[in-house]
């Protein structure tokens, strides 16, 4: 009988009891060896449900724990880069929800960290496991629309009450129920948080589109506006990148509360341009040349699959696989941008990453 691959989780609230746990444990090569969140009751809840070994209110004995292959980091924004840099330098692979962390520096030192232990960091971008996804990438690394010389990324989510701090109804995409709501301060409170909408949401769908292109931000010029929260709503970023390339990246998180996610990409270059709608499911390659391409999708071909992240990391701790969807550098390179876009916020002026 093989041995199943050990992994931890530290942070067991909403999302992680809603999404990355069903999928675990349904997995025969993977034991669920040890979970710590703050909160002696529900920490027994969790380890009872989901038939955790241990369970602890101490991050630093999970790390401990024998035989630990890797961990699933889901702790407040604020606290992924301590969490997922002390497992790292154990040597394990890491899964650390989006943001990566609130800082360029902080986000750098996980990926090189990562590099230097020759492990996989992973984010949970449900949408990177799309088949038309990852087809929009397999052209874009081939070179579909040539020179990259402009990108626009949108994105908009039904999360307003969420920031605000108030009731949030999940949209979904996870894969099972709600067994926690999202704690208020953890997404509404500045200093809890670190940021808001750009942090909370647009590092999906900015790791998405520095995903498909390889580009990296050197100067971000940003506007945000909170009109009824302590952390914005709406953000407008103008971004130049390395090699000359522009680009433009929104985001709103007002969709009423019955809609999905809004994510559209537009990546524009020398020989053709490469249409991408999340919302709408749509793979388009436009060339000068006439070789365009139009992919048929399915119309919910767009949905979020939160699944897919943490199959993929299943996977790569149990040696079943070795390509990483949704690597830390992409993550990273979110950061560089949210992180010089909240400086240009506080200072009228364009910041360098």
């Amino acid at each position: 009988m093989s041995t199943k691959s050990k992994i931890g989780l530290i942070g067991a609230g909403w999302w992680a009891t809603a999404n990355h746990l069903p999928v675990l444990i349904d997995r025969d090569d993977i034991e669920l060896a040890s979970v710590c969140r703050l909160g002696a009751d529900e920490l027994q809840q969790v380890k009872d449900k989901f038939g955790f070994t241990h369970a602890t209110e101490d991050y630093k004995e999970l790390l401990d724990t024998p035989g630990l292959k890797g961990v699933v980091i889901a702790s407040p924004h604020t606290l992924h880069y301590e969490h997922a840099l002390a497992a790292l330098k154990r040597g394990l692979h890491v899964l650390c929800e989006k943001p990566l962390t609130t800082k360029a520096s902080e986000a750098r030192e996980l990926v090189e960290e990562a590099e230097r232990q020759g492990v996989e960091l992973m984010i949970p971008y449900g949408w990177h496991y799309g088949e038309f996804i990852q087809e929009a990438k397999r052209r874009m690394d081939e070179g579909a629309v040539g020179k990259i010389e402009f990108v626009m990324c949108h994105m908009a989510s039904p999360v307003r009450s969420l920031l605000e701090g108030k009731q949030f109804l999940s949209t979904g995409g996870g894969a099972g129920e709600n067994m926690f709501a999202p704690a208020a301060d953890t997404w509404a409170d500045p200093v809890i948080a670190g940021g808001g909408y750009a942090l909370a949401q647009m590092s999906h769908s900015a790791g998405l589109a520095y995903w498909l292109t390889g580009l990296k931000a050197e100067s971000v010029s940003a506007l945000t506006s909170a009109p009824t929260s302590k952390v914005e709503l709406y953000d407008a970023f103008s971004v130049r990148f390395d090699g000359g390339a522009i680009g433009s990246f929104s985001g709103a998180g007002t969709l009423p509360d019955n809609q999905q996610f809004q994510l559209d990409v537009r990546i524009f270059g020398s020989e053709g341009v490469m249409s991408i709608d999340v919302d709408r499911a749509r793979l388009e390659v436009l060339r000068h040349d006439g070789n365009n391409f139009d992919m048929e999708l399915k119309p919910d071909a767009g949905e979020y699959f939160g699944g897919g992240p943490t199959a993929n990391f299943a996977d790569i701790v149990s040696g079943k696989g070795s390509t990483n969807w949704a690597p830390g550098w992409a993550g990273m390179r979110a950061v560089e941008m949210i992180d010089a876009a909240y400086r240009s916020v506080e200072t009228g002026r364009s910041a360098s990453v």
